[in-house]
């Protein structure tokens, strides 16, 4: 068994979890509280107009060495703190974000392939196939959202829905490798 053999659970779990991905953030609305608007929101406006697309620290330490600095301690100690991140002006081009969304879930769906092939005979059972593909995929679409909470002040229950959706789309993944390879 090879990973082209794989064409069709690659394609109908990525078709899936797409699908399941759009119902998560337009019907079931658990990511609605996910951010929050600042106190002040045109003067943070005003604050990052200007800026170019691309991601910023405040207060910002060019050296780690500058960690040191009273100077950069007093700015951490004063606050705020913040990791921000600056997206082209305007309205979201959605057409160009679905598409790499769903290329993004091929990208999975192959990872999968190629463990399920790896590590499994041809003649593997629903259940062999289902755990590791489904693992594979959830490890892919989930588990570096927990350095970005280490890292970066994600709060942890933002984390845990994004684990949770991982968690979904493993197990649509799982089952649609389980089915259609088996």
């Amino acid at each position: 068994m090879s990973i082209l053999d794989l064409w069709m659970p690659i394609l109908v779990s990525s078709v899936l979890v797409w699908i399941l991905s759009a119902m998560v953030w337009m019907v079931f609305g658990w990511h609605k509280s996910d951010y929050s608007q600042t106190r002040d929101e045109q003067a943070a406006r005003a604050a990052l107009k200007g800026l170019s697309p691309g991601m910023y620290t405040v207060p910002y330490c060019a050296d780690q060495k500058d960690m040191a600095k009273p100077e950069m301690q007093q700015k951490m100690h004063e606050g705020p703190v913040a990791y921000v991140t600056v997206v082209p002006s305007g309205m979201p081009k959605m057409g160009g974000k679905l598409i790499a969304s769903f290329l993004y879930n091929v990208f999975v769906g192959v990872l999968c392939a190629y463990f399920v092939t790896r590590t499994l005979a041809a003649d593997a059972s629903y259940l062999a196939v289902f755990r590791v593909a489904g693992t594979v995929a959830f490890v892919a679409y989930g588990v570096a959202y927990i350095q970005e909470c280490i890292w970066f002040g994600r709060p942890i229950g933002v984390t845990m829905k994004n684990m949770l959706d991982a968690l979904l789309y493993g197990l649509v993944t799982g089952g649609a490798f389980g089915w259609l390879v088996t």
